[in-house]
């Protein structure tokens, strides 16, 4: 009110919290400066001015930073090897002459569009006298009259009779301006260049160099890639005119600054297919182990545990395997809830991790459930036997209490033998259900135990650690999973309290340069984070790799028609993967939503046992909704992407059945509509599918099994 401020200075012991904030930018920026991605690390240095840049980096070394194509572009544009603006009769020549300086007649030629009307263009600039032929350097070639004056007194090359004197006056400093217009006109260049071009000393054109550095007119630096093509790059001192600097460090910086910009859902999907190995599955129990650790924690339905996920990234999967991880205490298997009657989520724990991993149980119910849980505190690991000896129950009483302990979290079997028992259903007939059970554990067993009970029951170890620990254990664990975790994935999980419950911790290790953050997939939350590389990874993968030697489908529809169908089975195409919809390396309907379809009132995909999901490049091109019936497709509007993507498709489908994942496959339904009439139909011919009255069949070839005297004939598979 009164137009008077009073100053006063006060010195504390902590920073206000404005300043607090300041500091802490302050590390931010420069302490972790160097953990940031290679590209955001480019574009950052990019971004600040030369001043700026001479203090972080003591001089103007830039070799790291300067885009090779981007140096290449500027230089042929200013060149004019472009021929953007070629020039197209005498007076364009002329201007080159005098933009570019010396040039020959196949250098000229170069530079325009009709290299035929060179030689008559020089000539009436000669007879003009607005240009002259001269000798640089030992080789033919032309100036602009403005230029003799400059050449005469630099080079000391005579003119030729017959110029007038105003544009023969002496120069002042003749050299330094041929080497400024040869800094204009390229980019990074040595002094060993411009003294070859002109035919001088290298001392001589230093000395120049020096002069117009002194005027801030060139800088001297490292500026040429080391990967750069030829004898210019790699080594050595170059220099540079200012404003060709800029001009390249404006082009490098738009080339970064597109490298950062976010990737589509499908290069995600892409990405997570590539980093949960399911595109390139390995074999042997070390396999089997790495995927265990990468899914610990996920809840999966046990029924594609073994028949999909598990032999998506592992190949060939043994079961047997998987059980002496078990048995021998690296892995642990720990119900999640309940799918209907007989089949449940899961998750596996690597056994040294599981006390951090694993949420605290929700006990079960019953007073059978507490004998039971009572029995194995006391008594540690014990067969259902000897459940069955100290609790009075009956059996199937005493098996649905273990399996209430079971997906209640409190506990588990040292092999996954009784979830497949489980998964199967009770027995019609006793003897033959103990055959086939005995069959399927690869044993012949005598047990009087019902399906379900085999192996030994133990209770899950506690909980431990404190919830930073485990929060933290949590989000390395997620972080290993997706590579780029996103807040959709994490509700995807299904974990109590949401991506809050890791938020804290994931914020500590950006700042700790364990993790990165930042908007890597376009589409989704702001708040991203990835493991250091694999942001890299996933921007490596913005575009799919294509395989331009296919064949046209419906060129292959029409051959099927002509009776070449059994010539046109082929494996499916590559990029092309056929995932179970719960499967972590789906990303559709967990970190990605399902794509929408116009005019659709029919089903719609759901992340269900028994689902499956067709990826193609990434891209989403059907579902196969629970009970294989029914499909719904995603595929592309227009052609000929249109045809490729059911091509793929089609074939991708039959090689569920080629592949022996299935010994059959029956499709009904597409779109809501009858098969027959669907523009896929043409395609799951071509791909081997048998046309019937309710649908479209594919089915494994029979295979003949060793002869038996009491079989005779009889077909097996």
């Amino acid at each position: 009110q009164d137009r008077r401020l009073r100053v006063v200075t006060v010195d504390s012991r902590v920073a206000s919290p404005f300043a607090s904030s300041l500091l802490f930018a302050y590390v931010a920026n420069f302490i972790y400066d160097g953990d940031a991605p290679l590209a955001e690390r480019r574009a950052q240095a990019l971004s600040i001015d030369q001043a700026q840049l001479r203090e972080l980096l003591g001089e103007a070394e830039l070799r790291e930073l300067l885009d090779e194509e981007a140096i290449a572009a500027h230089e042929r544009a200013a060149q004019r090897l472009d021929r953007k603006y070629p020039p197209r009769h005498a007076d364009g020549l002329h201007d080159l002459l005098l933009a570019l300086g010396d040039l020959s007649e196949r250098e000229i030629e170069e530079r325009c569009e009709d290299g035929a009307e060179v030689g008559r263009w020089l000539r009436e600039l000669i007879d003009a006298r607005r240009a002259a032929r001269v000798q640089v350097a030992g080789q033919e070639r032309f100036v602009a009259a403005e230029d003799l004056a400059r050449y005469r007194d630099a080079l000391n090359i005579a003119p030729p009779a017959g110029f007038p004197l105003e544009l023969l006056a002496p120069v002042a400093d003749a050299l330094g301006d041929l080497v400024s217009r040869y800094a204009r006109t390229h980019g990074p260049f040595r002094a060993e260049e411009v003294a070859a071009r002109f035919g001088l000393g290298v001392a001589q054109v230093r000395g120049a160099l020096l002069r117009l550095a002194e005027r801030e007119r060139v800088l001297e630096g490292e500026f040429l890639p080391r990967g750069l093509a030829g004898t210019r790059g790699g080594a050595g001192r170059e220099w540079c005119d200012a404003e060709v600097l800029r001009a390249l460090k404006r082009r490098s910086l738009a080339r970064l600054r597109k490298e950062v910009e976010p990737v589509d859902p499908a290069a995600l999907a892409r990405f997570s297919l590539e980093w949960q190995n399911a595109t390139r599955p390995r074999g042997g129990i070390d396999a089997v182990l790495s995927a265990a650790e990468q899914l610990q924690g996920a809840p999966i339905p046990a029924s594609v545990l073994e028949s999909e996920v598990l032999p998506a990234r592992v190949q060939p999967f043994r079961p047997a395997d998987l059980d002496l991880l078990f048995s021998s205490g690296e892995l642990v298997w720990r119900g999640v809830e309940p799918l209907g009657s007989r089949d449940g989520r899961i998750a596996i724990y690597l056994a040294d991790h599981y006390r951090l991993l694993a949420p605290p149980p929700v006990p079960a119910q019953g007073a059978l459930a507490a004998r039971v849980r009572e029995h194995l505190a006391a008594r540690g690991a014990s067969f259902f036997a000897d459940l069955s000896a100290s609790l009075p129950a009956f059996a199937n009483d005493l098996l649905q209490a273990l399996w209430d302990l079971v997906w209640a979290g409190e506990v588990t079997n040292d092999t996954l033998a009784p979830l497949r028992s489980h998964l199967h259903g009770p027995p019609q007939d006793g003897r033959r259900a103990r055959r086939e059970q005995a069959l399927r554990s690869g044993l012949r067993s005598r047990r009087a135990g019902p399906p379900g009970s085999e192996g030994r029951w133990s209770l899950l170890p506690a909980a431990a650690g404190t919830p930073t620990e485990r929060a933290a254990a949590l989000a390395q664990v997620l972080l290993a999973r997706y590579g780029v975790l996103t807040r959709e994935a994490v509700h995807a999980e299904g974990i109590a309290g949401g991506f809050s419950a890791v938020y804290g911790v994931l914020k500590a290790m950006e700042e700790a340069g364990r993790a990165r953050r930042g908007y890597f997939v376009a589409g989704l939350g702001a708040t991203q984070f990835a493991l250091p590389g694999a942001e890299e990874r996933l921007r490596a993968l913005r575009e799919p790799a294509r395989d331009l030697a296919q064949t046209a489908l419906p060129a292959a529809a029409r051959s099927l028609q002509g009776g070449e169908g059994n010539a046109l089975r082929r494996p499916p195409e590559p990029g092309t993967a056929v995932l179970a919809a719960t499967d972590p390396a789906n990303p559709y309907g967990a970190t990605l939503p399902w794509p929408e379809r116009q005019g659709d009132e029919g089903a719609r995909p759901q992340r269900s046992a028994g689902a499956h999901v067709v990826l193609h490049e990434g891209r989403l091109l059907a579902a196969l909704l629970r009970g294989e019936h029914q499909l719904v497709t995603f595929l592309p509007q227009e052609e000929p992407e249109r045809s490729r993507s059911a091509r793929a498709l089609a074939f991708a489908l039959a090689d569920l059945v080629d592949g022996g994942r299935r010994k059959a496959l029956f499709v009904a339904r597409v779109d809501g509509d009858d098969v027959a009439r669907s523009p896929l139909a043409a395609f799951l011919i071509a791909a081997g599918f048998t046309p019937g009255m309710r649908g479209f069949l594919k089915r494994a070839p029979l295979e003949l099994g060793p002869l038996r005297p009491s079989e005779g004939l009889r077909p097996r598979g």
